[in-house]
């Protein structure tokens, strides 16, 4: 395990042993915030039925986040190597991005239904928005007197995208896919929570109504669990394929 890791490890059970002395200190009732031991509690109580929704709502999210690298790499090439697309196609994805996807979802509930679907749509909405912009915005960033001096040797536009684009925005597809990890469990667990029939977020919600708040913070654990779990795979492939894009000696 590396040192950020230890200090994150660290931080995390002073954090967590606070808070359960603050719980016990000043007795706060469980209903209105659970101690660690509550929610300890609460896993083992509803462990099956928690890792089952958890592995929905990942299997979700992960298609959404999928998606949207599909769909998210060529339109950000796109929309950097040209500037018509550009002018074009941004104004309109930045007006989109603008728009709180809560509001789109009584849309997406009568197009897709309610279920996985819709889940899977709203991760994508919100997980493409930053692979396109630093995706472009790596292409857009290329060194003129890099493309002149290609250009002089005889390399094609294609060629110059295709040498120096794809591997220059490497760093930035993967800071941009960090970020998109998040926002597609944001996605994901909104849509749950809203409209689903299943998942961590949905599961959340029949808890806080009956008001089994141990339980829902537990599901919140689980995503948090989630969402590092996956930043720590995509950081450990980034550091075996862009390498030569990270120094060393970071204090």
């Amino acid at each position: 395990m590396r040192g950020s890791n230890l200090k994150a490890l660290l931080v995390l059970l002073l954090f967590v042993g606070f808070w359960q002395f603050a719980c016990s200190a000043v007795k706060i009732d469980r209903f209105v915030l659970p101690s660690p031991l509550d929610i300890v509690h609460a896993i083992q109580a509803y462990g099956p039925q928690l890792l089952e929704q958890s592995t929905r709502t990942l299997w979700v999210t992960l298609t959404g986040l999928g998606i949207a690298v599909v769909v998210g790499i060529p339109l950000g090439l796109v929309v950097g190597a040209s500037r018509n697309v550009h002018d074009s196609v941004y104004p309109l994805m930045v007006g989109f991005n603008a728009v709180p996807k809560v509001a789109l979802l009584p849309i997406l509930v009568v197009w897709f239904g309610v279920g996985a679907y819709t889940a899977v749509v709203t991760a994508f909405a919100l997980a493409v928005f930053p692979i396109v912009v630093n995706l472009a915005i790596a292409i857009r960033t290329i060194e003129p007197e890099i493309q002149d001096v290609l250009r002089s040797l005889g390399a094609t536009r294609t060629q110059i995208l295709i040498k120096i684009g794809l591997p220059r925005s490497l760093p930035y597809f993967f800071a941009s896919l960090k970020v998109s990890v998040t926002l597609a469990f944001v996605g994901s667990v909104l849509a749950e929570t809203v409209a689903g029939s299943a998942g961590v977020g949905y599961l959340m919600m029949a808890a806080s109504a009956r008001f089994d708040l141990p339980l829902v913070f537990a599901g919140l654990f689980a995503i948090a669990a989630m969402s590092v779990a996956i930043y720590y795979a995509v950081e450990w492939f980034e550091r075996r394929t862009t390498g030569w894009a990270n120094r060393g000696g970071r204090a």
